[in-house]
């Protein structure tokens, strides 16, 4: 009977409620952000390829004092304004199928977890983290290869930027023919680690959300919305190297100073040796604008679409 009741607990609808409203508000949050996503980007390629707009590897006193608003105004003189949305179906289908698959397992391990004892922050992280695993293990292909896609066709970018490809479909299959099936795995273990980003993201938001539910019984849009970019804030400064390192491996081309095969720890180090530690933390302002808008409009859809729902 236990068990019955725990595999109910597991494939139920309120799971899938869970996994259809984060995979909404992540769609509905990145459509509205996704010119920052793109600036994020642009200015992490100062590490890795001679992009000629923010941030160039022969002249980096020139940008180093560029913001996000100046790359944002930069891409769009020299690109247009549709290079702000550059690659931006496949990173929606992504980020459709990868909340979908993370809150999924998230609330359905929840629920397993909660039958008779309450949740707590320390439940939320671990939860957290092993819902980031399996959301790691079977969606890291289409980032990889929507993170070529979003470079495709910038100078200087490498090969893989420029390879024949349009979708993500078609993304996926290139890759798996010319790279092998390990090629759309490729970045996979920095991105083990930061699932520590997701989960740290969780713990904080449902200790928050908890709390404030428990004095004011009900909570308005607008305190979704903090509680989510207080959350997302504290997640992404704390893991913020690994991410430059993610981009980097998921991007494809390798520094002619590093080895082919080089891994994490390898990446970690050369940015540590070129660029110094603040080199480690490089587009943060870019990239904490655009993950912090974008979760805290994706929590405040998603709790407004569950509840719909």
């Amino acid at each position: 009977m236990t068990h019955s009741k725990g595999f109910r607990d597991v494939f139920s609808y309120n799971s899938w409620v869970h996994a259809v409203s984060g995979a909404s508000g992540a769609v509905v949050a990145m459509s509205a952000f996704y010119p920052l996503d793109t600036a994020a980007l642009s200015e992490n390629q100062f590490f890795f390829i001679a992009f000629r707009f923010a941030f160039a590897v022969e002249d980096p006193e020139k940008r180093k004092n560029m913001s996000t608003w100046d790359v944002l105004r930069q891409l769009v003189t020299e690109e247009g304004f549709s290079t702000l949305y550059r690659g931006i179906v496949p990173v929606l289908e992504s980020l459709c199928i990868s909340n979908f698959v993370y809150f999924y397992t998230f609330h359905s391990l929840k629920a397993l977890k909660t039958t008779h004892r309450g949740q707590n922050a320390l439940k939320d992280l671990i939860l957290g983290s092993v819902a980031g695993i399996v959301n790691v293990l079977t969606t890291t292909p289409c980032w990889v290869v929507n993170t070529r896609l979003k470079m495709k066709g910038i100078k200087g970018s490498g090969a893989t930027t420029n390879a024949p490809y349009g979708n993500l479909f078609e993304g996926l299959r290139y890759v798996a023919q010319t790279e092998g099936i390990a090629g759309l795995w490729a970045g996979t273990i920095p991105s083990l680690v930061l699932v520590i980003n997701p989960a740290l993201q969780f713990m904080v938001y449902e200790a928050l959300k908890r709390r404030l539910l428990k004095v004011y019984g009900e909570l308005p849009s607008a305190g979704y919305f903090a509680i989510g970019a207080v959350a997302k804030a504290f997640a992404t400064v704390l893991t913020y190297p690994l991410q430059l390192v993610q981009t980097k491996l998921r991007h494809g081309d390798r520094n002619a100073n590093l080895p082919p095969d080089a891994g994490t720890i390898e990446m970690l180090l050369y940015l540590l040796k070129k660029h110094g530690a603040a080199g480690l933390f490089r587009g943060l302002e870019a990239k904490l604008l655009q993950t912090v808008l974008t979760a805290a409009l994706m929590f405040t859809a998603y709790e407004k679409i569950a509840k719909f729902i």
